[in-house]
């Protein structure tokens, strides 16, 4: 299978604009913590409708599938793992719908995030089973209609090459993003060079790739300055990171970025030289309304510094790994794009 949509953009436009957080826009639709969202593809798929619409009507290019979790070793927590097709299937066609409904290209893009499982030899999933298990999902995914294959929130090097390889057995063009939330690395100690060379050299190149989630938008603004840095020029980074900080606040989990701060720091990731801007935990269509008005309202400037990204973003622990020179989480291991 093969589509060009997804290319064909990226030649047309020099910035395209993602969506924010899926599990957010559910949880405001009435989704409780600890349930399937993918169940939601067939149990109450207005809701993952508007969810989408509201990200493409806010200026949104690329619009995530609401199948993060829809792989069978993640599907098992909820009894559900014999029914990879059916969700992601369903998944993705709800998000073809409403890509249909606007008059200039929307991309739907596979959401496929980790399995949850650590890879042997420290864990028990094999190489050969990770394979198989996202091979499943993206099968699914293209046989919904999804325009690209999009990987996210990966921590370690085997599973991003499983995912990959799986992927690829589509044809479909594949985006792949690792989340660097640790010291300025992967939970497994990537560094974001570390990984976008590590992904470079899989079988199946990727068609970009980038960070999405973390700490915050300036820790992930210090991961795009690495990958960049890595780059070999041939390279699209990808900058989705989540709104703001999470912070617990009577029983929930809200973060603290304001669409002033979230288009900050899409005016600094596409100075810093990422061609796909978008948002993860916590990011609403307000968010990316002000994202898209601020980037193409702005003139490009110039590669931001560390002090720069500090003063307008706030402190950066970690510059790729090593400590910060200028001053100065996902919740929890599942990583459900909220």
């Amino acid at each position: 299978m093969t589509s060009t949509r997804f290319p064909d953009l990226l030649a047309a436009k020099p910035i395209l604009f993602a969506d924010g957080g899926m599990g957010t826009g559910l949880f405001g639709q009435g989704l409780e913590t600890g349930d399937s969202p993918e169940l939601w593809n067939v149990d109450q798929p207005a809701r993952v409708q508007a969810v989408h619409r509201g990200f493409a009507e806010a200026g949104s290019d690329i619009i995530l599938t609401n199948t993060f979790g829809g792989n069978a070793r993640r599907l098992t927590l909820h009894s559900a793992q014999n029914r990879v097709r059916e969700l992601n299937v369903a998944g993705a066609r709800i998000a073809r719908a409403v890509a249909e409904e606007f008059d200039r290209p929307v991309i739907v893009a596979g959401s496929m995030g980790p399995t949850g499982d650590i890879f042997q030899p420290v864990g028990v999933l094999s190489y050969e089973e990770g394979v198989a298990a996202f091979a499943e999902q993206a099968e699914a995914l293209a046989e919904g209609g999804v325009d690209v294959l999009w990987i996210e929130t990966i921590s370690a090097a085997e599973e991003i090459q499983a995912a990959i390889e799986g992927a690829s057995r589509t044809g479909l063009p594949i985006v792949s993003t690792m989340t660097f939330d640790t010291n300025g690395r992967t939970m497994m100690g990537l560094t974001p060079e570390a990984a976008i060379t590590h992904g470079r050299n899989c079988a199946c190149r990727p068609s970009a790739f980038g960070a999405n989630c973390g700490i915050g938008p300036a820790q992930l603004l210090d991961s795009i300055l690495g990958l960049v840095r890595a780059s070999d020029g041939n390279d699209i980074i990808v900058a989705k990171g989540n709104c703001g900080i999470p912070q617990y606040r009577q029983g929930a989990i809200v973060y603290d970025g304001t669409p002033e701060i979230m288009a900050s720091y899409a005016i600094l990731a596409r100075d810093a030289g990422a061609r796909i801007i978008g948002g993860c935990c916590g990011t609403t269509p307000e968010h990316i309304r002000a994202m898209v008005a601020a980037v193409n309202g702005t003139a490009r400037g110039p590669v931001p510094d560390v002090e720069t990204v500090e003063r307008l973003l706030g402190p950066i622990k970690t510059q790729s790994g090593r400590p910060a020179e200028g001053g100065g989480e996902r919740e929890g291991r599942r990583r459900r794009r909220a």
